[in-house]
């Protein structure tokens, strides 16, 4: 039988975080890097109407969004994905959407790497360069790696001031975009569109869902929050409102005041220079470097600790559990997780680790939404939030899901697929330990 987690666990770490940390958290988790590159990407697929995709694309997610916190008030523990779907579907799947999250996790902050290198060439035009840019893909993630190797306190002591950076530049760049546009209601050189396809439409919103994302890294700690059942939905919700008015905003300035929006490699960098010249574009470039490399050092902070608990648990190799003798951290998993997304930020292109993010994250979005219903009949009177026609918002939330994993490649597919094979043996190997135990 697969084994369920309790929903009311004793209680073992310091509940801390309060409702509005808790929101602040997941609008931390959920803007990243994809409000700096996609604009310029998504004007590419549909042009001037692409505002209208990041509203429907954030229609979209509340759906999900609002299966999630169901399924999050049930639960006092940390977890998060891995842990709803252990609950509701058993063991293995509980392995495979930890595999999925991994997959999600790893890729999203090659992405942020990726437009590192990019705003970097605000500054230095030949970052893009092969060797310089594969020498500062090395320095960024070996000495995060290095930092988090060494201790965690140096890493949590600066999250405050990376919070602020993140936030700052984006409203300079809406306030900058809505002062060019008053001047000019109809846009400096307003772009025509062709007629957009319905292909087109699907793969602007998939990459949209990667800048709506993240969210399920918040919902990891809710063992330290001080009511998660309650604060989980209103953190949820409130964080998509706000999440969807910045988005909205930026793609609104950034198709109104560039004259080619499309073919922007730094899209906000590029408004603050129509405003108000060089400066304003290197100001803004600061705080996108910052703002990465920020999103990047706490992925590698926690991502880490998901495999070390898995590990103790049994559902992963026990060297991920392996402690360093004299630094007291998880250093196989910080290290394994620093490789890899160095790997993927070498190999792949920001569009491309983008895409590939959203897609992992679409799978364990789906399971977790088809948990609704099933956790409902396991721990019928758990839920601290109930949400209204729950199995229908359910079903709704796998079909977008499931229509937009159509969308992605041939490649991409091979390595979704091939993460999914991992799992399985991860599942097999553990299920013969087990047995033989």
């Amino acid at each position: 039988m697969p084994e369920t987690p309790p929903s009311h666990p004793p209680q073992q770490l310091i509940r801390a975080i309060g409702r509005w940390s808790l929101t602040a958290l997941v609008v931390n988790s959920v803007i990243g890097s994809g409000v700096f590159g996609l604009p310029s990407t998504v004007a590419g697929l549909i042009g001037k109407v692409s505002p209208l995709a990041v509203v429907l694309a954030g229609a979209g997610m509340a759906v999900i969004f609002a299966c999630f916190a169901e399924v999050a008030s049930r639960f006092q523990q940390s977890g998060g994905p891995y842990l709803y779907a252990r609950a509701a579907f058993g063991r293995g799947m509980g392995i495979q959407m930890a595999w999925m999250l991994f997959l999600g996790q790893v890729a999203a902050p090659a992405a942020n790497a990726n437009l590192f290198v990019i705003y970097l060439g605000e500054f230095w035009p030949h970052a893009r360069d092969p060797l310089p840019r594969a020498l500062i893909l090395t320095t960024l993630v070996g000495v995060l790696a290095f930092i988090n190797i060494r201790g965690v306190r140096a890493g949590t002591q600066i999250s405050n001031v990376f919070t602020a950076a993140k936030l700052l530049p984006l409203l300079a760049v809406i306030g900058m975009g809505l002062f060019v546009l008053h001047a000019h209601p109809s846009g400096i050189s307003p772009c025509t569109s062709a007629a957009v396809t319905t292909s087109q439409w699907m793969k602007a919103v998939l990459l949209l869902v990667f800048a709506y994302g993240g969210f399920e890294t918040a919902l990891a700690p809710m063992g330290e929050a001080k009511d998660p059942g309650r604060d989980a939905p209103f953190a949820l919700f409130t964080a998509l409102l706000a999440c969807t008015v910045i988005y909205a905003l930026i793609q609104w300035v950034v198709v109104g005041v560039l004259p080619d929006a499309a073919h922007s490699e730094r899209p906000l960098a590029d408004v603050a220079r129509v405003a108000v010249g060089s400066f304003g574009a290197a100001l803004v470039a600061v705080g996108a470097l910052i703002s990465f490399y920020g999103y990047l050092s706490a992925k590698i902070l926690a991502m880490p600790r998901v495999t070390f608990a898995l590990a103790e648990q049994g559902d992963f190799p026990h060297a991920f559990a392996a402690i360093h003798p004299r630094f007291r951290t998880p250093y196989v998993s910080i290290l394994v997780f620093a490789v890899l997304v160095w790997g993927f930020a070498l190999s792949g292109e920001f569009k491309w680790n983008v895409t590939l993010s959203a897609v992992a994250r679409l799978l364990y979005y789906g399971v977790c939404c088809a948990a609704l219903p099933v956790l409902r009949r396991k721990q019928p009177g758990d839920a601290r939030f109930r949400l209204p026609a729950g199995n229908l918002f359910a079903g709704t939330a796998v079909l977008i899901c499931a229509a937009l994993v159509a969308q992605v490649n041939f490649g991409q597919s091979l390595i979704v697929a091939g993460t999914i094979t991992i799992a399985l043996l991860n599942w097999a190997l553990v299920a013969r330990r087990s047995t033989a135990g």
